[in-house]
């Protein structure tokens, strides 16, 4: 592991940008028959959104928590709230959500 200096940082601090974090968690109707074809549906919108630019990162969660994914939106909180409000689990309560304004650095990604 490199060791980073404290001038690296201060380089570094000034090129943070503005996500959205959103936190995906089973809603009232997660457990009720017919739901795989909503989550099927919620999934191919996360790919769609995700070729347009605007799901920078998804990432379900299948670990048995009270968590179902987390996302990194390229939106305001205001925009990603619009967003999610369109997602087919949420219109149908097999997902809640929370929003949570954060700062990442542009470039960033998950290891191929």
């Amino acid at each position: 592991m490199a060791t980073v200096t404290d001038e690296q940082m201060r380089a570094m601090l000034p090129k943070a940008k503005a996500y959205t974090i959103v936190i995906l968690r089973p809603g009232p109707n997660h457990y009720v028959d017919g739901v795989d074809a909503i989550i099927w549906e919620h999934g191919r919108r996360n790919f769609e959104l995700r070729d347009a630019g605007v799901l920078a990162v998804v990432c379900p969660v299948q670990d048995g928590s009270d968590v179902c994914g987390i996302g990194v939106f390229n939106l305001d909180p205001e925009h990603t709230h619009k967003v999610m409000a369109g997602d087919p689990g949420v219109s149908a309560g097999v997902f809640v959500y929370e929003v949570h304004p954060c700062r990442g650095f542009p470039g960033d990604a998950l290891p191929g």
